[in-house]
C-alpha cells in the first residue's frame, strides 16, 4: 500500500496529511466484521471521510479474539505482549495510524478492531485496552462511556452495518477498539487532565490530521472551558505559563475560580465561553501578549499579528511622548524595554491606562454582551501593570464572595 498522499499548504511548505485514530478504528472494524462473515481478512479495506477524502489500507495484523496483555511472563523474547483471549468467535483485526506530517503522539500505534456477531440485529460499540474511559463531565461522550467520540461511532458503525448488508447478515455485532499502546501515549496527550482515564481517545472530527492544524488545540480549549464551566459561571483566562505564574504568585486560587489557559486563541476562547454559558470572564496576561488586543488581535501567535510596539507608540503620542522616545520605542525590542523608556519619561502610568481601556473595548466588542468580561495586565519585570475597571470590580465582588 502507497503511503497516503494528500497535502496541505502551511506558508510556504506542503505538508502531507495523515487519518486519524477514528479513521483507523473504523477501518479496523469494517475490516474485522468481514473476517467474522467470511473467514477471510480482506486484502484492503477503505473508508470515506467527513472531510469527503477516501482512506483505503492493508490490514496490518489479524488474530481470533479480543486484544488483551499478554500474562505475565507468556510472552517470551521477540513475542508481542499482548494476546487474544482465545475466543473463536470474536475476530480482530488491526491497522497502523499514519499522521502524515503532524507532531502526532499517536502517529505508528496499532488500533485493533474486534468483532463479535450477534443474533440480535443493531451494533454496539465499547472501548477495550488502551482507549480512555470518560471519568469528567463536558466531553464528547458521558461519563463511564469509553472516550470513542461521535464521529468515530458513527464511521465504526456504518463499516460494520455495510459490511453485514453486503453478506446478508441479520443479526448484528458487538465491536471493542482497542489500542495496546494507549495507555503509554496517554500521558503525552492532555487526555489525565481532561479526565479520560486508562487510555487514549478516539477522536476525529474530520477523519483527517491535517499538519500542524491548530484546531487540535482550539478544541481542547472549547473542552476545557465546556468542563470549568459545568461547575462554575465564573472562569479566568490566561495564555499560558507567564500568567499561570502571575495567578499562583497573587494568590488568585483563594477564589476558587477555574483557571483554562487559552494560548494564542483568545478569540476563540472568547467565543467558546460565550456558547457554554460564561457569566463572568476575567483575562490574566502578559503585557506581551495583551498589548496586541489593544490594537484589536484576536489571535496573538506573532506569525499573525506583532503590534505591540505600535501600540505603545501610538499610545505614548496621545500621552505627550516627544519624537526621540517614539522613535526608541519602535525600535524596542520587548514590551518590557518599551515600559522601561516609559518609565524613564514618567509616562507608563499614562500610556497603560489609555491601553487597558482599549484592551477593554475589543474585548467588549468581541464577546458583545454574552457575559461580562475585565483584564489583568502583568510584566515578568515591572509586575501588576494595571487591571480595568471591569477587572477591578470583579475581583472585589470574588474577594466578598470567597474570603469572607
Amino acid at each position: 500500500m502507497s503511503q497516503f498522499k494528500h497535502y496541505v499548504r502551511s506558508g510556504n511548505k506542503n505538508l502531507r496529511m495523515g487519518y486519524t485514530t477514528g479513521t483507523c478504528a473504523s477501518l479496523a472494524a469494517g475490516a474485522a466484521a468481514r473476517y467474522a462473515l467470511t473467514g477471510e481478512v480482506p486484502a484492503e479495506i477503505s473508508v470515506m471521510t467527513v472531510k469527503g477524502i477516501p482512506v483505503t489500507l492493508e490490514p496490518h495484523a489479524s488474530r481470533h479474539g479480543l486484544i488483551v496483555p499478554a500474562a505475565e511472563g507468556a510472552a517470551g523474547s521477540g513475542e508481542s505482549l499482548f494476546t487474544s483471549d482465545g475466543d473463536e468467535k470474536t475476530f480482530s483485526v488491526s491497522v497502523i495510524k499514519d499522521a502524515g506530517d503532524d507532531a502526532d503522539a499517536t502517529n505508528g500505534i496499532e488500533v485493533w478492531a474486534s468483532v463479535t456477531l450477534t443474533e440480535v440485529p443493531g451494533i454496539e460499540i465499547d472501548g477495550g485496552f488502551g482507549v480512555g474511559r470518560v471519568t469528567k463531565p463536558g466531553l464528547d461522550q458521558p461519563v463511564g462511556n469509553a472516550a470513542i467520540n461521535s464521529t468515530p461511532r458513527r464511521m465504526i458503525r456504518q463499516m460494520v452495518e455495510e459490511a453485514i448488508e453486503e453478506y446478508g447478515y441479520e443479526g448484528g455485532a458487538k465491536v471493542i477498539i482497542s489500542i495496546p499502546e494507549g495507555i503509554e501515549t496517554a500521558k503525552k496527550t492532555f487526555n489525565p487532565m481532561l479526565g479520560i482515564e486508562g487510555g487514549i481517545s478516539v477522536i476525529g472530527t474530520s477523519g483527517i490530521v491535517e499538519p500542524m492544524s491548530e484546531q487540535a488545540l482550539v478544541d481542547t480549549i472549547e473542552v476545557t472551558l465546556r468542563q470549568a464551566l459545568s461547575d462554575s459561571r465564573d472562569v479566568i483566562l490566561t495564555p499560558g505559563n507567564y500568567g499561570e505564574r502571575f495567578l499562583m504568585k497573587e494568590q488568585f486560587d483563594r477564589y476558587g475560580i477555574p483557571v483554562v489557559k487559552c494560548s494564542n486563541f483568545l478569540g476563540e476562547a472568547l467565543d467558546c465561553a460565550a456558547v457554554e454559558g460564561a457569566e463572568t470572564v476575567l483575562l490574566v496576561g502578559h503585557i506581551g501578549k495583551l498589548s496586541k488586543v489593544a490594537a484589536g488581535v484576536m489571535n496573538t501567535h506573532s506569525r499573525y499579528a506583532d503590534a505591540r510596539r505600535e501600540v505603545f507608540t501610538a499610545h505614548a503620542v496621545l500621552a505627550g511622548a516627544d519624537r526621540d522616545l517614539c522613535a526608541a520605542l519602535m525600535e524596542a525590542s520587548t514590551t518590557d524595554a518599551c515600559l522601561d523608556l516609559l518609565e524613564q519619561a514618567g509616562l507608563k502610568e499614562a500610556v497603560m491606562e489609555r491601553i487597558l481601556k482599549e484592551i477593554q473595548a475589543h474585548l467588549e466588542h468581541r464577546v458583545r454582551e454574552a457575559y461580562r468580561i475585565g483584564a489583568v495586565v502583568f510584566s515578568n519585570e515591572h509586575g501588576l501593570l494595571g487591571m480595568t475597571d471591569t477587572a477591578r470590580t470583579i475581583i472585589e465582588e470574588w474577594d466578598s464572595k470567597f474570603t469572607d
